[in-house]
């Protein structure tokens, strides 16, 4: 009997070798960091305009849920934490009726409106990058306390970070404040040294692996548009690529310079800008307006009062007049998981 049993289980152990199944997650929690891309509603009890945790939100997440996250349904620290299999979804910082048990998985500090410019968050009043830091150093406490200090240690340095910015910078800060008298070079040098000083101070707090994506192809977005006669605004997205390949040089240099620390740059404006120069190859119908309130600068309640949205949104490439829907995070999450993670890769 023995000797059957051993070798039925060796064929369970082929099996699944042969078909390539993941027998665990790759990383034992996720962290997001930065703007309104990873934000699952840390801003909800802020006071500013910058929230959404109101219909039409969530339009698409749990039978029509607001929660606080810029889009109809998940967003892109969601569904890396599930195509990552750690969990389905991943909760703000900021949420009142955040449990402990989510702790050892990991949570959401982004705040949506900020940026790597303090200025940017100050003029949103939203969470500055230095803020979620603080968060996050706050969380490794609690987490300390349920789960011990070699527990929290090995978590944060076997997880995941994310981080989104620069996105506001540009697009806000420096079309709309004082920041436009300084050179755009300038300015791009000012964002990645903000970057590169937030991945040493993770770097500091454990953090190993961490993906910093780019931005998004900003003059291409409704609201981009709708300064540039609907066409997208070349100089947006000029200030876009130039700070990108900024930024993907410098996460090069701190990559070699700095020992056991794996950053990778995610290209994520090529795969968007992909899908909206060719929509209907990816299944949607309308990549110029948002499903809520087209070009107009319109999101949190200010989209529900509105008559013109869409009935479904999986036919539009962007939710409102920045933020993308969520069949197209899906297909960029696809793109990022399948350039970036090995172990995704090579089990499926």
């Amino acid at each position: 009997m023995d000797h059957l049993f051993t070798e039925a289980l060796l064929m369970v152990v082929l099996v699944l070798f042969a078909n390539k199944v993941p027998i665990a997650a790759a990383y034992p929690a996720l962290f997001a960091f930065g703007d309104s891309i990873l934000d699952t509603g840390n801003n909800n009890n802020l006071q500013t305009l910058t929230k959404c945790n109101y219909p039409p939100y969530g339009k698409d997440f749990n039978r029509g849920t607001p929660t606080g996250r810029f889009s109809d349904g998940k967003v892109p620290s969601d569904l890396i934490a599930g195509a990552l299999k750690i969990k389905d979804t991943l909760p703000a910082y900021n949420d009142p009726n955040l449990k402990v048990q989510e702790l050892p998985t990991g949570v959401c500090f982004a705040s949506g409106g900020s940026g790597l410019d303090n200025q940017t968050s100050s003029m949103m009043r939203v969470i500055s990058l230095s803020d979620q830091l603080q968060m996050f150093k706050d969380y490794i406490g609690k987490l300390t306390s349920s789960v011990g200090q070699q527990g929290a240690s090995d978590i944060i340095s076997n997880s995941l970070f994310l981080l989104s910015a620069g996105n506001n910078d540009i697009a806000i800060a420096y079309s709309f404040s004082s920041r436009r008298k300084i050179p755009f070079p300038d300015y791009a040098n000012l964002l990645v040294g903000s970057a590169s000083s937030f991945l040493k101070d993770i770097y500091e707090l454990g953090a190993r692996h961490v993906w910093v994506l780019s931005t998004l192809p900003l003059g291409c977005l409704p609201g981009g548009r709708a300064t540039s006669r609907g066409l997208c605004n070349e100089m947006a997205n000029e200030h876009a690529i130039q700070f990108n390949r900024m930024l993907q040089q410098q996460i090069n240099s701190i990559t070699t310079s700095t020992p056991n620390y794996k950053v990778d740059f995610v290209d994520v404006y090529t795969p968007l800008l992909s899908i909206i120069q060719n929509p209907i190859g990816s299944g949607f119908i309308n990549a110029v307006s948002g499903c809520c309130g087209g070009t107009f600068l319109a999101f949190g309640e200010l989209c529900n009062l509105l008559t013109n949205q869409c009935l479904d949104p999986s036919t539009y490439v962007f939710w409102d007049f920045a933020h993308p829907s969520e069949k197209a995070y899906q297909i960029i999450v696809s793109d990022i998981i399948q350039k970036h993670n090995s172990f995704v890769t090579s089990s499926n």
